[in-house]
Parts: structure tokens; C-alpha cells; sequence
């Protein structure tokens, strides 16, 4: 009688050595066999996103290679520091405002010696700081997110979705052009401020890694990344072209000369006041025999501060170039702190034109835009990318507004004025109000001293309102709002009210229309 099935001697298994048999290293599975246990210190298959690596380990060659630099999605790479002169730079800078924050009556009190020990403690302690901050501060990329790590005591970590991101701007203070150091500025939809700042950063750097964070987030091609930024110390790729080029990438547009820039600025009130002031304190020491050095100082500080907006202006848009690249504008412009800025078209909430008073003797105008994602409230207006032609004639402007709206010539908009009535409400300015429906924007003018313009498209309207006070009511006038993403709009005042409600219908149905059509 035979053995039934299975009965017998056990035989050894796959995983089992044979009797008397020396074990072998494993190698290929065989099909329908039971893979070799890997090591304890291997995590197992699908711990980790394709192109990740567990903490600690290295890797493979190449892994942080594929086409146009970008890593693979989901990739974690080292973080990365600051360029090592970024303290000095903070330091320098907390120097100035330290020196800024002390007045002259401080200097007064305590004497020029017990000043400079004052200015000297306080500089090497902000320096101190600088370099503990810098040497906690990291970014990296992981996945579609650009992480910066800082803080000694209160670590914090900033994620910042590229999804969201708008714009990477190039920014290049005094002390970091002489030092060839740039700063990285981000702004995302929705944020009340520039986000996560890294400041400094080599120019090679600066561009490499802005090109890439662009080319994550969708903003350009893959193909035109570049290579992904060097670590500290290692040669900057010779492929990067640097950002503070004089002239920005794109078909050029116009080029504002420095000499009506200066002009432009000279024929502003606070300009054309200065001589006034400057008798009106000279003629006061005269007759009061204050010579002091702490008067005259704080006469001079004065004064400063009312030609600070003119000489701002002045040195923001020095050397301003605008050229077009594809759906974007390419704008370069500054002196003393250069700024390479990128404005989608298709974000461009509003144009405005502006004739300041002193310059229609020349014919000279202004053109502004207004550009969703950015904060119109942030502390630092020049972080905004508003400049679309700090001044230029009429023709230089409606070629400049005919690349930004195709179509739209400033000088054919149809404008018409309010009624007869609506002069009790604006006895001087009635005859400059005027508002109108072009094909494809709204325009609306306004302004007696300062002529304005603005220009909005149909399909970046988010709202539109009617709105009527008391003394509108009494005279049977409205105000219609047309409102946008970026928070400015355009506003026609003191309609007929049966006009009014007619265009704030008509307003509502080409919004609609212009984004369907889009």
C-alpha cells in the first residue's frame, strides 16, 4: 500500500538550507517562490515616493538629473543655506537703522563718544544675531513646495505651494550689488505681504532657482529651467544668465530716458516748494542767529524727508525697461536697488493713465497696473508690480496699452459725461467726469488737478454696484462700481440713476460674455 500524498521525510523548503549543504547567497527569485527577507535597515517597497530616500541615505547617482534640472515629483533633497556673507549684509543694514533710530538730540545728551560705543554694541550684537539666524535658516524643495526653515528658539517652517505661485522676483539692494548678492522675493494668491524672502543668494543662484520654482509651478517651460541651484561653494553653471541684465529677456517694448525721468520728478509740488522752504528756514536762522549744529541737522532731516518721494521715484526707476515675452511683461528698473519683475497678462486687473499737472505742459503721462495676487495694502509699495511706464507721451502710452489690451487706443474711449445736475455735487470737476463702454474694457475719467484714467477689462470684473448717497438721492444720481480682483475698480460717479441701473445691467452681461468667450 502506498504512502498517501504528503506523508514521507520533510523535505526542505525554498527558504530552508538542505541538510549537510553549505547556504548560498540568494539570488533571482524563482516564479512562485517567496523573496529573501531584505535587511532590517532596507525600508520596505512603497515606504518612500518614487524619486524619495529615507533620512540618512544617499541618493543614486543622477537621481537630481532628468531633463531641464527638475528633480523627480515628490523628491527630497538637502537643504540648503544662504550665501555665508548674508549676516554681514543684515548687520550693515540693522548699522543703518540703528544710526537712523538715534536722533540728534541723543547725540546732543550724551556726547559723540558714548554715541559711537552706542552705534558699535548694538551693530555687533544685530551682527551676532544675523549669524545665529543665518546659520538656522535652510530651504529646499520637496515636491511642488518650496519649505524655508528658520528660527533658533521658535522654529518655524514656511511651506509654500508653487500652485499658488505668481511671481519670483529678483531684487538687488546697494550693498548686495557690490557684494554680487541677490535677493529672492515670492508672491502667492492671496498673500497680505512678499512671502519668505531669502536673502542673499549668488546671482546664479537667485536666477537658477527662480527659473525652476517658475518652471514647477507651470509659470514657464520645463525645458527652460536650467539647472537646479548649486550647493554653497560649488561653480555657478555658466548656462545662467545673470538677472540684473541691463536689458530683460523679450521683444523690447520702450525704454524710459533717464533725463525725462529727472525732468518728470523736477515738475512734481514737492520739487517746485523746495526753493520756498529753503528761503522760509534760512531767512528764520537769519532772523532768530540759531546757527547750531543740531538745528541745522534737523532742519536738513526735514527737508529730506519732503524730497523723499520725488528722489524715490527717482532711483526706482532708473534705468526702467519694459520688454514683452510671450503672455508676460519683463520689467527691469533701479540704481541703487535693481528689480527684475515678471507681470502675467492674463493677472492684469486694471490700467491706469495719469496726467499730473505739471507735466501736461509737456504732454508727458503715466501708466500703472493694477495686478491680482499682489496685497494693495502691503507696507512696502515698491515690492508691487504697478510700473507699466513711469513717464512717456501719449503715442509711447497707447503702444504700450495696446500690448497689454489689444484694441484699446486711450485716446478713442468713448467717454460722456454726468448730467447738468450732478455740477451742485462737483461744481469745479463735472466738466472732467466722464464714463463709457469701449468693446472691450470699461473706462472711466475723473480728476481736476490730476487727470485719470482707468482702464478695466470686462472679463476682471468680480462685481458690479450701484451705490447712492443722500444728496444723490435728492438729485436722482448714482455711482456705478465696477470691482475687480486687485481691489481697485473703476468707479463712475454721479450717473443719471436711470443710466446708472442701465449700466451696471449692461456692465454685468459683458463680464459674463468676456468670461465665457476666455
Amino acid at each position: 500500500m502506498s504512502d498517501p500524498v504528503g506523508s514521507g521525510p520533510a523535505q526542505p523548503g525554498p527558504d530552508q538550507p538542505r541538510h549537510g549543504a553549505e547556504p548560498v547567497a540568494p539570488g533571482p527569485a524563482m516564479p512562485g517562490t517567496r523573496p529573501a527577507t531584505p535587511p532590517a535597515d532596507v525600508p520596505p517597497p512603497g515606504a518612500f515616493p518614487p524619486g524619495a530616500f529615507p533620512p540618512g541615505a544617499a541618493p543614486p547617482p543622477g537621481a537630481f538629473s532628468p531633463p531641464g534640472g527638475l528633480p523627480p515629483p515628490g523628491a527630497v533633497e538637502p537643504r540648503q543655506r544662504l550665501h555665508p556673507l548674508s549676516p554681514a549684509l543684515h548687520g550693515a543694514k540693522s548699522l543703518v537703522v540703528v544710526i537712523a533710530g538715534l536722533s540728534w538730540s541723543t547725540l546732543s545728551r550724551v556726547g559723540f563718544g558714548w554715541f559711537a560705543a552706542m552705534v558699535v554694541v548694538i551693530a555687533l550684537g544685530a551682527t551676532v544675531l544675523s549669524v545665529v539666524s543665518w546659520y538656522n535658516t535652510g530651504y529646499h524643495v520637496v515636491g511642488r513646495e518650496l519649505r524655508v526653515y528658520e528660527g533658533l528658539l521658535w522654529r518655524r517652517t514656511r511651506a509654500i505651494p508653487l500652485e499658488r505661485l505668481q511671481a519670483v522676483e529678483v531684487v538687488r539692494p546697494l550693498l548686495a550689488q557690490l557684494t554680487g548678492l541677490a535677493e529672492l522675493r515670492l508672491e502667492v494668491v492671496g498673500g497680505g505681504k512678499t512671502e519668505a524672502p531669502l536673502a542673499y543668494l549668488s546671482v546664479a543662484d537667485a536666477a537658477a532657482l527662480r527659473q525652476r520654482l517658475l518652471a514647477l509651478a507651470g509659470r514657464v517651460a520645463p525645458g527652460a529651467a536650467g539647472p537646479a541651484p548649486a550647493a554653497p561653494g560649488a561653480p555657478a553653471p555658466a548656462a545662467v544668465a545673470p538677472e540684473d541684465a541691463a536689458v530683460p529677456p523679450g521683444r523690447p517694448l520702450h525704454a524710459v530716458r533717464n533725463e525725462d525721468l529727472l525732468v518728470s520728478q523736477l515738475l512734481t509740488p514737492q520739487a517746485f516748494f523746495l526753493p520756498f522752504g529753503l528761503a522760509f528756514v534760512a531767512v528764520q536762522f537769519l532772523s532768530e542767529g540759531s546757527w547750531s549744529f543740531i538745528a541745522v541737522a534737523s532742519t536738513l532731516t526735514a527737508m529730506a524727508g519732503v524730497l523723499l518721494q520725488p528722489v524715490r521715484r527717482v532711483l526706482d526707476d532708473w534705468n526702467f525697461r519694459l520688454a514683452r515675452d510671450e503672455g508676460t511683461l519683463r520689467v527691469r528698473n533701479g540704481l541703487l536697488e535693481t528689480r527684475a519683475q515678471t507681470v502675467p497678462l492674463h493677472r492684469v486687473q486694471t490700467v491706469g493713465v495719469t496726467w499730473p499737472l505739471l507735466w501736461r505742459v509737456k504732454g508727458w503721462l503715466r501708466l500703472r497696473l493694477e495686478v491680482a495676487g499682489y496685497s494693495a495694502g502691503e507696507a512696502d509699495e515698491r515690492n508691487r508690480p504697478d510700473r507699466l511706464l513711469p513717464v512717456g507721451d501719449l503715442p509711447t502710452g497707447e503702444a504700450i496699452v495696446a500690448e497689454v489690451l489689444p484694441g484699446v487706443r486711450i485716446g478713442a474711449l468713448p467717454l460722456s459725461p454726468p448730467p447738468a445736475r450732478a455740477r451742485w455735487l462737483n461744481p469745479l470737476s463735472r466738466g472732467v467726469l466722464g464714463a463709457g463702454l469701449h468693446d472691450r474694457v470699461f473706462a472711466v475719467r475723473s480728476g481736476l488737478l490730476t487727470r485719470q484714467v482707468a482702464i478695466v477689462p470686462y472679463a476682471r470684473i468680480q462685481s458690479v454696484r450701484v451705490v447712492q448717497g443722500p444728496l444723490q438721492r435728492r438729485l436722482r444720481l448714482a455711482t456705478v462700481h465696477a470691482d475687480t480682483a486687485g481691489g481697485a475698480g473703476a468707479a463712475a460717479r454721479d450717473r443719471d440713476l436711470t443710466e446708472a441701473w442701465a449700466l451696471a445691467a449692461e456692465l454685468t452681461a459683458r463680464a459674463h460674455a468676456a468670461r465665457r468667450a476666455g
